[in-house]
């Protein structure tokens, strides 16, 4: 095949900056990116989405996205996501959020905002660990799990059991769409996105609140390479934190999405 035959088949989307990532290498966080990004491309919703990162290893989300994105305090990114989207009803909304951020110092803000149904999108990264500032133990470290702060392993009887955030979620009646999928291989990836494009199309559809949970790695504070955390995704986070769907109501389903 000459140079002129060449096709393209692969190439950065249009909601992507041209940058360096500040990721580390095997982080599930690009992966999120590309495919939050992919859809609002397809969507047509770039020029009038509108992305919320608070603080965590997402913290410099608005680096990467070729769209509007405002950074909240830690934790209240669904407080101002609320605000942005009663203001601005016709405007895709979102949150990108991490266990630590939203599982911990966030979860009554995201518990209110679900309970109230509020018509924004959450993008909620689990990898079982405070990412972005060493490495702690989070609201959904596993049992046993080494972290910084839990050099022993997480003890549930001194410490608690892990919170499974998108069965919590789903029992609130506010919610329209909370489910779970992961990032540890390509047909899960592909599943990942096609949850990602129902839970925009349920907001823009004004179904109510809409969520998706995406297990991912953490290469760095697992301390391991990048193909051992997809092992150990597997082996060890999809037990606790299954992928499913937690709630799924009627007009979602009629939307056709999964």
């Amino acid at each position: 095949m000459t140079e002129t035959e060449v096709k393209l088949v692969y190439a950065r989307p249009e909601g992507f900056e041209d940058r360096t990532t500040h990721y580390c290498p095997g982080c599930g966080h690009g992966v999120a990116h590309r495919l939050v990004a992919e859809v609002l491309e397809e969507m047509g919703e770039l020029g009038h989405t509108i992305g919320v990162a608070p603080v965590g290893c997402a913290v410099f989300a608005y680096n990467y996205f070729a769209f509007d994105f405002v950074e909240a305090a830690h934790g209240r990114a669904p407080a101002m996501a609320t605000g942005i989207k009663r203001t601005l009803p016709d405007t895709m909304v979102f949150t990108y959020q991490g266990d630590g951020d939203m599982a911990s110092i966030g979860m009554g803000e995201i518990v209110a905002a679900a309970a109230r149904g509020e018509l924004i999108t959450t993008i909620f990264i689990n990898n079982t660990n405070y990412g972005m500032t060493g490495g702690q133990m989070a609201p959904t470290t596993l049992p046993g799990q080494k972290t910084t702060s839990s050099p022993l392993g997480r003890d549930v009887e001194r410490q608690g059991y892990p919170i499974r955030v998108a069965e919590l979620i789903g029992t609130l009646d506010g919610a329209a769409y909370v489910v779970r999928r992961s990032l540890h291989d390509a047909r899960n990836i592909r599943l990942a996105k096609r949850a990602i494009r129902t839970a925009f199309e349920a907001q823009r559809a004004g179904l109510g609140f809409t969520m998706v949970e995406l297990l991912s790695t953490c290469p760095t504070n697992w301390g391991m390479d990048a193909a051992n955390s997809r092992v150990w995704l597997q082996e060890r986070m999809l037990p606790y934190y299954p992928v499913g769907d937690m709630r799924v109501n009627e007009a979602v389903a009629g939307l056709g999405g999964k």
